[in-house]
């Protein structure tokens, strides 16, 4: 990664490990509408959405002294956002379902469909008609931009798992944007 992009807001994010509350009012008038935006994407209920970034951001800065610019400040607070927001579904028992136990073979032969075509409003109103489980894979995957090592740790599910779904939540998103 390049350096100043991990270093993005850096004179901010200092000040605000120190308790500076003006510096960490700065970092969330930048970051609130980009966090609430993706919380919003998994929540689907504007005030679970609104709760999930704020508990984020009292995390983030009562542990600011844990971010040590491995990543940008937006993904280390985007990572808590995304957690909070499984953490928040799973007590909804809105929970995504393992296949781990069902053999599942997934062509390799299939074509990927040229989504170049498709009507960005059919394909958000196709995602909502997922199951919960498929939508958080695919929001994962493709909105948010997680890997499956990745989607795998938040889940807590094997790899094999996440690929699993995400193939079969595309091919039902597939289906979905076609019969629309």
């Amino acid at each position: 990664m390049e350096t100043n992009i991990l270093y993005t807001h850096k004179d901010l994010v200092e000040k605000s490990k120190l308790g500076d509350r003006v510096s960490q009012y700065k970092l969330y008038e930048l970051y609130v509408d980009a966090m609430y935006n993706v919380s919003m994407r998994m929540m689907k209920v504007k005030e679970d959405a609104e709760d999930v970034v704020q508990d984020s951001f009292i995390e983030a800065f009562n542990n600011m002294a844990s971010f040590r610019y491995e990543s940008t400040f937006g993904s280390w607070l985007k990572r808590i956002v995304v957690n909070k927001s499984i953490n928040q579904l799973k007590k909804k028992k809105i929970s995504v379902v393992s296949i781990e136990k069902e053999m599942y073979h997934i062509k390799t032969d299939i074509e990927d469909e040229d989504t170049s075509i498709l009507d960005i409003k059919k394909i958000i109103k196709s995602i909502a008609l997922l199951p919960a489980g498929y939508q958080q894979i695919i929001n994962l995957y493709l909105v948010e931009g997680y890997d499956h090592v990745e989607i795998s740790e938040i889940l807590d599910i094997s790899t094999s798992t996440s690929k699993s779904q995400y193939h079969r939540a595309k091919k039902k998103l597939i289906n979905l944007i076609k019969a629309s």
